[in-house]
């Protein structure tokens, strides 16, 4: 782990390099700005952060962000835009912030992204725009690349800080109207580029908050809510109908939707949210929770904030996290904030094969989650119908898998017992069936995603799908490009009717 710096130290630091970067009488040559040290995220104390709620990390301060854009090459080629889904204009933005005018940057990443301060804090910009940034390459370092999520972030939030924010501007009526089923990432995209488009948009959600997994799903600490929650009334600023507590398929079928409701077109963003489970014995003990259900407990219904939450969920003090993922790191982290005593990540391959980001990683380490790697349960142990601990195996990692990934080995004899009262369960998710259950006709894959092309369009005319429904669980840049594919061919389809 490397060592802590405090937000003062960084501070200091900043303008010390910013001012030696304003004293120069010559222009930078690339070589220079090869030269100018990456900026570290200032973040909270780990063992503070790690009994409150509050946001990890604190962002860039105004002199990190020029030091740090100045780092960026400006490549003709722009390899930063091919490594991102929405194609951001990353150079432009980039150099807007060097040059010390984050209002201008904004408005770039503004014309192809609609959630810059969401992404710019959850993205995995290491294996997509940062991963093909020349700087890292020619550093030989990828984690040296320009931090562009963190500037994406400091335009974003300078914007709010500032009171500039503006929603896009609509279209005349086109008396057209669209719904979109789905308030996730994908279904936001998709909202915002046809209502700017002129067609009347309605945006239905099962739950009584909007945002999908950016709220039931990622934690305040990563992504604090009122970020969100900004972010929708900007949809209603532009005229976006949004009605909660409506669960397509149930409240009214899909096809319904068209054939009785008079909408021209239907987009499906529903995300995965169906758990995944091991199928081992002892899933069914009081004390077990898919992390869905875990973090939707924490997360939308504030079961942390037990002064004023009734949500029943269990305030365990030695928790077992299964997985590997940003999920797991997620939950991991979330427990320690409920109390937990000790939080035990078990993962049955090493931390080169996990696929969680490596920052993530890192700060569950920093803040006192332990990680237990080549192990995996066999069982969940219990008495009197609640969780006491795990039997665990010990494994060794053999050829690589389908994932290119060294598959684990179970080590036949190597059972162990590992004694906690909480395991949650962090395998990943599947779609839920609802929809394809009460849709005749709609073509979905074995594992229950919508099949859809490259456009979005599925087995039926007029419905079209994206995001995690039809790509499994994925990013929330990835959701936001098939979304704004699919609202592109909804406005072709909708112009030429």
């Amino acid at each position: 782990m490397s060592e802590f710096l405090s937000p003062e130290s960084i501070l200091e630091a900043a303008k010390a390099e910013w001012a030696a970067l304003e004293a120069r009488e010559t222009p930078l040559a690339p070589r220079d700005r090869m030269a100018i040290p990456p900026q570290p995220m200032p973040s909270q104390e780990p063992l503070a952060r790690a009994k409150n709620m509050d946001e990890v990390a604190l962002g860039f301060f105004a002199e990190q962000a020029r030091v740090e854009a100045s780092r960026c090459l400006q490549c003709k080629n722009a390899p930063c835009m091919q490594g991102c889904p929405v194609k951001v204009k990353i150079p432009q933005f980039v150099a807007a912030l060097a040059e010390g005018d984050p209002k201008r940057a904004i408005s770039v990443i503004k014309e192809t992204s609609l959630l810059p301060a969401v992404c710019g804090r959850v993205c995995p910009q290491e294996k997509q725009c940062q991963a093909t940034c020349t700087l890292g390459k020619a550093l030989k370092d990828p984690a040296k690349a320009v931090a562009i999520g963190r500037l994406e972030r400091y335009a974003a939030d300078w914007e709010r800080a500032h009171n500039a924010v503006e929603p896009p501007v609509v279209a005349p009526p086109t008396g057209k109207r669209v719904a979109v089923v789905g308030s996730g990432p994908a279904g936001i995209t998709v909202a915002a580029d046809v209502r700017r488009a002129g067609h009347e948009v309605v945006l239905f959600e099962a739950f009584h908050k909007c945002g999908g997994v950016l709220v039931y799903g990622i934690p305040e600490f990563r992504l604090p809510k009122k970020i969100v929650e900004a972010e929708l009334e900007n949809l209603r600023a532009m005229g976006v109908e949004i009605r909660n507590n409506f669960v397509v398929g149930r409240t009214r079928k899909l096809t319904d939707l068209i054939e009785k409701d008079g909408f021209d077109a239907v987009f499906v963003g529903t995300g995965a949210g169906l758990p995944k489970f091991m199928g081992i014995e002892g899933e069914n003990l009081v004390g077990v929770y898919s992390a869905n259900e875990y973090l939707t407990r924490s997360n939308l219904m504030k079961a942390y904030d037990r002064a004023h939450a009734d949500t029943p969920i269990h305030f365990a003090k030695r928790v077992a996290v299964l997985g590997g993922g940003n999920v797991a790191m997620d939950a991991a982290r979330t427990a320690l904030r409920l109390g937990a005593d000790e939080v035990h990540l078990v993962y049955r391959r090493t931390r080169t094969e996990m696929p969680a980001r490596a920052e993530e990683v890192e700060h569950a380490m920093e803040e006192g989650v332990q990680f237990h790697f080549l192990q995996n349960p066999k069982r969940i142990l219990g008495e009197k119908g609640l969780v006491t601990g795990l039997e665990c195996l010990r494994y060794e990692l053999g050829e690589p898998d389908a994932s290119g990934r060294r598959r684990p080995v179970a080590i036949p004899g190597s059972e162990f017992r590992m004694p906690v009262d909480l395991v949650v369960v962090a395998l990943g998710n599947e779609s839920n069936p609802l929809i394809k259950a009460t849709t005749p006709g709609l073509d979905t894959d074995a594992r229950g995603h919508i099949v859809a092309d490259g456009t979005g369009k599925t087995s039926l005319p007029r419905v079209f799908a994206g995001g995690d429904i039809v790509l499994g669980a994925a990013t929330v840049i990835l959701a936001m490009g098939e979304g704004r594919k699919a609202a592109a061919t909804i406005n072709a389809l909708l112009a030429s009717a």
